[in-house]
């Protein structure tokens, strides 16, 4: 079976690859070829999700899905959310995104927040699914741990021990984390269908 995972994010490869169903061969968006920036126009989740695993199938003809994950703070009224990867300016910079969080964030009692990811897969022309998941948490006042990527050394998952995503194991984050539980959801359907091509 192959997958495009439209990305090239090394951090997401690597956390989705362990929970695909064996023999599945997962690409990134090089390994097909495309050196384009995926469009990103919509102003949800899902959509963005649908636009950029469609825009693979149109222009690479290979079954893709595609995540867009948004943290949404309950005291800033749901931001970042759909804008959570360039939440503090167009370059995508973690650590500036991370310090905004704090700032805005450094009047407010209230610092409990969600994850959610969107997966979107394209089977075909006609062939579309979605997923998703969320996790529920708390953000820390300052940064723990070394590990994850984005927001992750700031959230901490009320179902954890009190530790920040960035403070787990890969293997622990997966079995709490936002994306795991959308790609369980996909990995089900795969396991559910005939071999792709």
């Amino acid at each position: 079976m192959r997958l495009c995972f439209a990305s090239n994010n090394a951090h997401k490869l690597e956390e989705i690859r362990p929970l695909l169903p064996a023999g599945t061969e997962l690409l990134s968006l090089a390994d097909i070829g495309c050196q384009e920036e995926l469009p990103e126009t919509q102003d949800t989740l899902e959509g963005n999700a649908r636009q950029k695993a469609r825009y693979v199938w149109e222009h690479y003809g290979v079954p893709c899905f595609a995540d867009d994950t948004g943290l949404e703070v309950t005291a800033l009224h749901g931001a970042p959310g759909v804008y959570s990867a360039r939440y503090a300016g167009p370059q995508r910079s973690a650590a500036d995104n991370v310090q905004k969080l704090l700032h805005e964030l450094r009047p407010h009692a209230d610092r409990s927040a969600r994850f959610r990811t969107v997966v979107a897969l394209v089977l075909s022309e006609t062939d579309e699914h979605l997923f998703a998941g969320e996790v529920l948490g708390q953000i820390s006042p300052e940064q723990r741990g070394s590990g994850g990527f984005g927001y992750d050394p700031v959230f901490v998952p009320a179902e954890g021990d009190g530790r920040s995503f960035a403070e787990m194991a890969l293997n622990e984050k997966n079995q709490l984390s936002h994306r795991a539980r959308a790609v369980g959801q996909l990995v089900a359907f795969l396991n559910r269908l005939p071999r792709l091509a």
